[in-house]
């Protein structure tokens, strides 16, 4: 492939896994490869992870949606994560010979496509976002699905840039393109969520905190225990090793014990490699010292 973008939609679904199945199914078009998939029943959220060929990777991102609003209700839909649609964000990301522009025009296409086929109100976030504050996801989505439904005919700021002014059961989505992010959890040992909420919000960085980290607390009352839920926009500014010190030291203040953490879909090589020069000391290290790295590079020689 020339030209290779990543999407990593996610839906409201983590408990059923015969729906993913269906909606994996449909967008495994010719030229897309499936590099990921999760679930997370707390959550009631999945994670898909594609990649191709722009064309290829936009029709399995509209694919993926139809499918999505024609098995999930937001009606009964309920779990820990913010949610507001079906098919809650499509993002894309360049990943080779792909210029950030190409993906927000890409963004936009995709979207349009939605309103109009599908009918689900559409809001472009990120850096394909047609308004300053949209950019931020949690501005878009703010009071989620049930206060999107009830404010989207009336209140002016809540009018999609395509599709209806009206939500149905499948809700609306967010489409939008930006550049790696890594979903990253730290588990902590206690069942007060307001624990976890506490840290969130001294970590995320509007709240004072680390940059480009978004941060919410959940109770995983299916687990006992409760999770700050990290989004690293950028980890060449806070990477993982930083983030989990970080809450680790937080939450021992509070006489709270980390029990693990974990990642949410895919992460670059550069972050495990960034891990290693801070934790070790590892002085000019790279990925390229990886040795199957090296292989795949002579590989593709």
């Amino acid at each position: 492939m020339n030209q290779i973008i990543e999407c990593v939609p996610n839906f409201s679904e983590g408990r059923r896994a015969d729906v993913l199945d269906e909606i994996v199914n449909a967008m495994l078009t010719t030229g897309v490869m499936l590099l990921d998939r999760e679930m997370d029943a707390s959550h009631n959220r999945a994670v898909v992870t594609i990649a191709g060929e722009p064309d290829a990777v936009a029709e399995a991102a509209f694919r993926g949606c139809q499918r999505a609003a024609q098995l999930i209700d937001l009606e009964t839909h309920r779990g820990e994560h913010p949610r507001m649609g079906a098919t809650d964000v499509i993002p894309f990301i360049p990943i080779r010979n792909v210029t950030m522009d190409e993906c927000v025009a890409l963004a936009r296409r995709v979207g349009e496509r939605i309103g109009r086929e599908l009918e689900i109100p559409v809001y472009l976030y990120e850096r394909a976002a047609t308004r300053p504050e949209r950019r931020d996801l949690a501005y878009v989505r703010r009071g989620e699905y049930e206060t999107i439904r009830a404010e989207i005919a009336t209140q002016s700021e809540r009018a999609p840039d395509f599709g209806p002014r009206r939500v149905g059961k499948a809700g609306a989505v967010a489409v939008g393109a930006r550049p790696f992010l890594i979903a990253y959890n730290v588990n902590l040992d206690t069942r007060d969520v307001q624990i976890a909420k506490d840290i969130a919000k001294i970590t995320r960085e509007k709240g004072g905190g680390l940059p480009s980290v978004k941060a919410l607390g959940f109770a995983l009352e299916d687990q006992g225990i409760v999770q700050v839920s990290m989004n690293l926009t950028d980890f060449n500014v806070t990477g993982m090793l930083t983030a989990f010190q970080h809450v680790r030291a937080e939450a021992e203040k509070r006489g709270v014990r980390v029990l693990g953490s974990e990642l949410v879909g895919l992460v670059p090589l550069e972050a495990l490699a960034q891990i290693a020069r801070e934790a070790l000391q590892l002085e000019g290290f790279s990925s390229r010292q990886v040795v199957e790295v090296k292989l795949a590079e002579a590989g593709n020689a």
